[in-house]
């Protein structure tokens, strides 16, 4: 049976409060904190409660052979954060055994002015994986069965005609059909096609939550590059930057280490000249099948830096607009 400790990561009723500062690393215009790493602090958070509730991540992996994953996370960013700001983040269970995962819902807080203000609302989804290696697993506690599964799988893979997987690790041209038959030659799409590294992966075999979210930075700069509106030459030409209000991501299957990888990024609803959200979904070839291995959203804005404290809101001008709309292929 489970200690009290280990209950405490069950119920609804129990709050971790931890307080934290941004990776100096995320903040890359002025002294702003990049979306990324607003939601690596909600993963850093969920760890800090399991391990306060004495579910460590190394514990259960060396001594079970259970793999922590984060299988879904979503981030609604009310105020910008900044370097240097201490962030007070509430970590509240929100489980139901049925669910076969841990959900936990997040708020994170910042002062401004004197005051504390609510900077993030979010949710972050996780589960333990049964590693398949040749480490004689412990007998595990009855409560932490229904979270623990031998392959990470929410989602079927879509069967498609034979296809020889590549080796090849470029990034230039490749208009794979396979990868055609998601992403019509029509769809205002961008397709990243690149393999999955080491260093984006854990438990050593996979592609992890934090990767998927540097995927996700990484193939918005490699699109606006592509339609012409770099971040550098936009804040070159503007003095604007992107800025994402709400982001998501959720990994439906695994993709390995070393894998080929296809990244889409698709446009698909521009508001009001004002912001424009995006899906983005990731694919790997496995036996001549192309898998879904994961999904999410991200919206964006464009501000426009005033100093090196303030910017502002601004609408999309004609250029970005047709740069926005326009069509893109595989790169």
């Amino acid at each position: 049976m489970m200690n009290t400790l280990m209950m405490d990561a069950f119920k609804n009723e129990q709050l971790t409060v931890v307080k934290k500062q941004p990776h100096f690393e995320g903040s890359n215009i002025c002294t702003w904190i990049g979306f990324k790493h607003v939601m690596y602090l909600a993963e850093e958070a969920v760890i800090q409660h399991l391990r306060n509730c004495k579910l460590v991540p190394r514990q259960l992996y060396e001594e079970h052979g259970l793999c922590f994953e984060i299988t879904e996370s979503s981030a609604n960013i009310l105020h910008a954060l900044h370097m240097d700001d201490l962030v007070r983040i509430e970590v509240q269970p929100k489980i139901k055994p049925k669910d076969g995962e841990l959900t936990f819902s997040i708020q994170m807080f910042v002062q401004r002015d004197s005051k504390e203000v609510k900077a993030y609302t979010g949710k972050v989804k996780t589960l333990f994986r049964q590693d398949r290696s040749g480490v004689t697993v412990s007998v595990l506690p009855d409560e932490l069965a229904p979270y623990v599964v031998a392959e990470i799988n929410r989602s079927a893979s879509k069967p498609v005609s034979e296809y020889a997987a590549t080796s090849d690790r470029s990034t230039s041209n490749a208009k794979d059909d396979l990868i055609r038959q998601v992403v019509p030659e029509d769809a205002n799409s961008f397709v990243w096609k690149w393999h999955v590294p080491y260093f984006y992966c854990h438990f050593t075999e996979r592609l992890q939550h934090s990767g998927y979210l540097r995927l996700m930075e990484e193939v918005v700069d490699l699109f606006l590059a592509d339609r012409g509106i770099s971040i550098r030459t936009m804040l070159d030409t503007r003095r604007w930057i992107p800025v994402v209000p709400k982001a998501q991501i959720e990994i439906l299957r695994e993709a390995l280490m070393e894998e080929t990888i296809y990244t889409v990024y698709t446009v698909e609803d521009i508001f009001k000249d004002f912001t424009y959200t995006s899906r983005i979904d990731c694919y790997v070839i496995r036996d001549g099948v192309l898998i879904h291995t994961a999904t999410g959203k991200i919206t964006h804005g464009y501000a426009k830096i005033l100093n090196r404290q303030d910017w502002e809101l601004v609408n999309f001008d004609e250029e970005t607009l047709v740069a926005l709309r326009g069509k893109g292929g595989i790169r």
